[in-house]
């Protein structure tokens, strides 16, 4: 008897989980279907560059990160990532960290930039994500949970 009721227990609670899961997956994917949906029209610059195979121009935008990097080392040492700013359409960052703090960043984060853009037929490069050491221009920046690396 005490097996029967400790395998029904143990049912329930099984089935108890799954449900939470369930809801917890389908309340994920909402948010998500959410930010890209936030993300397409906050990107419509960077979507419209790339399309028009557009270089060299300063824009601001958002996205999740996708893929970590490993960092370039040779010359000017750059952060290297990319990033998914639309359902079709990612990034490559190159964030220079000899002028601007490296970001902890991990897969699935959130961040928000400004930076150079450059066309490429994958996407695009995202550079310039820093301060202009000569002050000449207004730079670019990195904002992740709420900080500013620049």
């Amino acid at each position: 008897m005490k097996n029967s009721v400790f395998l029904v227990t143990l049912f329930i609670a099984l089935v108890a989980c799954k449900q939470t899961l369930t809801t917890s997956s389908s309340l994920e994917n909402t948010q998500n279907q959410a930010l890209v949906a936030v993300s397409h029209a906050d990107n419509a610059a960077l979507i419209q560059a790339f399309e028009s195979k557009k270089s060299n121009i300063f824009i601001e935008g958002n996205g999740i990160v996708k893929k970590l990097l490993p960092d370039d080392n040779k010359g000017a040492r750059h952060q290297k990532f990319l990033v998914s700013i639309s359902g079709a359409q990612s990034l490559l960052f190159a964030h220079n960290i000899d002028l601007a703090p490296a970001v902890p960043l991990a897969v699935g984060d959130a961040i928000q930039f400004r930076g150079e853009y450059v066309y490429n037929p994958k996407g695009g490069v995202m550079h310039w994500t820093h301060h202009d050491p000569q002050a000449k221009i207004v730079g670019g920046w990195i904002k992740h949970h709420e900080k500013i690396y620049q």
